[in-house]
């Protein structure tokens, strides 16, 4: 499917025109900011189809789950911020301290100029256009790279922007290392990149050498917890959507399973029932499934077939999990118990349709466990246990904590969305979208004349030192 693509310009060309397309876009009202907006929203309506067919090419994602997981997040995520954009971008007015009295104070979101948006391959569409959203809405101009593992898609991203704006506005440029390493080396006011912690590091080097602005979504292992008092069957069943959605390459993916131990065989009966119940009841079947994706390509199938036989081989045994085929890119749903946590399983970032399942004695130990590890992009708890609940929620640090469900989180438009250290830096979606890419300026206003401060001004008189003392004792 894969066409000619859009003659591009060059590295430097595309910078040089958002740069000056952000001296303009500055000024602008925030009704051009929501005609973008609509555009964009009008343009993925009437080419649903097309972004279907992309993706497939790219790696078979079923047509619902690609509505499900690249339109409606993009779609979803524009009309919140057309509804929103206005109160976002009005000035806050701050109260005044004491110390200060007589001046006024307002905070002014102020866009941070020509932005770089970097996007990963699992979800090509949403996750290259969704910071577009928030990028233009705070008025900004960007350069988009999409990811060249999914070449259909980047193609159809860079059609759609041609269609929808000025190269001073939005620009695409598609490539592969060399193209991203060219782009991390311009002075852009703002990166926003999504990928592994790894990749992450190089970025935030990068950007550093030009003090410029980063938001990172990158990743880890994202750990669930199936407490010993919790619905087996419901947990079970959101485990294995959120696990196997996309064939497990998703950054906030449950990584692995931490059961109770009292509750560990029956959670495992549970959840082999409910990934019968969601692909097919016979496991030789699923590779026939409409409704179950691939691996993105070659590479990625021989990471994660390397993964399971080095569990295999120091112990694990395989749960579920038929035959998988390398001519297709196709592992199916799996899930291994008795994994050594000293294997890669346990500590790679799987990225696949792998669950290890690993159980424990009582909450201290499953919390061990996780803070063993970096700090994760996402964190599961499946318990009716309040008090558990608030032990998991206190002695742990994730990006975001999903209770009982997980993954949809991801979709809350009013929840900051992010990691922390080693899964990420920085929020995005929403109004945290729109503040990612501001710059939250501090505006102070003072009266002409007469100022509480000019009574510290020198020469310090016994007066002002007594008036320098006050405000240090009480102020």
């Amino acid at each position: 499917m894969i066409e000619q693509p859009i003659q591009q310009q060059s590295v430097q060309q595309s910078f040089d025109f958002v740069k000056s397309g952000a001296i303009k876009t500055r000024k602008e009202p925030i009704g051009e900011r929501k005609k973008r907006l609509k555009l964009m929203l009008q343009w993925i309506s009437k080419n649903e189809s097309k972004i279907k067919a992309a993706v497939y090419q790219d790696f078979k994602k079923p047509a619902s789950e690609v509505d499900i997981s690249e339109i409606y997040p993009v779609t979803s995520e524009i009309k919140h911020a057309l509804e929103s954009l206005t109160s976002w971008a009005k000035p806050k007015k701050i109260d005044a301290p004491l110390s200060l009295l007589g001046t006024t104070s307002h905070i002014q979101y102020e866009p941070k100029g020509a932005c770089l948006i970097i996007a990963p391959w699992n979800y090509p569409f949403s996750l290259a256009i969704g910071p577009l959203v928030s990028c233009l809405a705070a008025g900004n101009t960007a350069v988009i790279k999409p990811s060249e593992m999914t070449p259909n898609t980047s193609i159809l991203i860079e059609e759609m922007i041609s269609d929808l704006f000025d190269k001073e506005i939005v620009s695409v440029i598609n490539g592969g290392v060399e193209v991203s390493q060219e782009l991390l080396a311009l002075p852009f006011d703002h990166i926003f990149f999504t990928g592994s912690p790894q990749v992450g590091k190089v970025v935030m080097k990068a950007a550093a050498e030009n003090l410029t602005s980063v938001t990172l979504e990158l990743g880890g292992k994202s750990p669930v917890i199936v407490d010993e008092r919790t619905d087996i069957s419901d947990a079970a069943e959101k485990i294995a959507w959120g696990k196997y959605l996309n064939n497990g390459q998703t950054c906030i993916a449950p990584d692995y399973a931490l059961v109770h131990e009292n509750i560990k065989d029956k959670f495992e009966e549970k959840l082999t029932t409910k990934v019968k119940e969601l692909f097919s009841a016979d496991e030789t079947k699923i590779q026939d499934s409409p409704d179950y994706g691939r691996i993105v390509n070659a590479k990625h199938y021989a990471r994660l077939t390397s993964l399971i036989d080095e569990a295999v081989s120091t112990g694990a045994e395989i749960l579920f999990g038929g035959d998988a085929n390398s001519d297709d890119n196709f592992i199916p749903p799996m899930a291994l118990t008795n994994v050594s946590m000293n294997s890669r399983m346990m500590e790679e970032e799987i990225f696949g349709p792998v669950l290890p399942i690993i159980s424990y004695n009582n909450l201290e130990e499953a919390i061990g466990i996780i803070n063993s590890k970096p700090k994760p992009l996402a964190l599961y708890y499946f318990g009716r246990s309040s008090k558990n609940r608030k032990k998991v929620l206190k002695e742990t640090s994730s990006g975001n904590v999903c209770i009982n469900d997980c993954v949809i989180h991801f979709g809350h438009a009013n929840l900051p969305f992010g990691g922390v250290n080693n899964s990420g830096i920085g929020k995005a979606h929403g109004y945290y979208g729109f503040l990612a890419f501001s710059n939250e300026k501090g505006v102070l206003k003072q009266r002409i004349g007469l100022t509480s401060t000019k009574s510290i001004y020198p020469p310090y008189s016994n007066f002002k030192k007594l008036v320098i003392r006050i405000l240090k004792k009480y102020l």
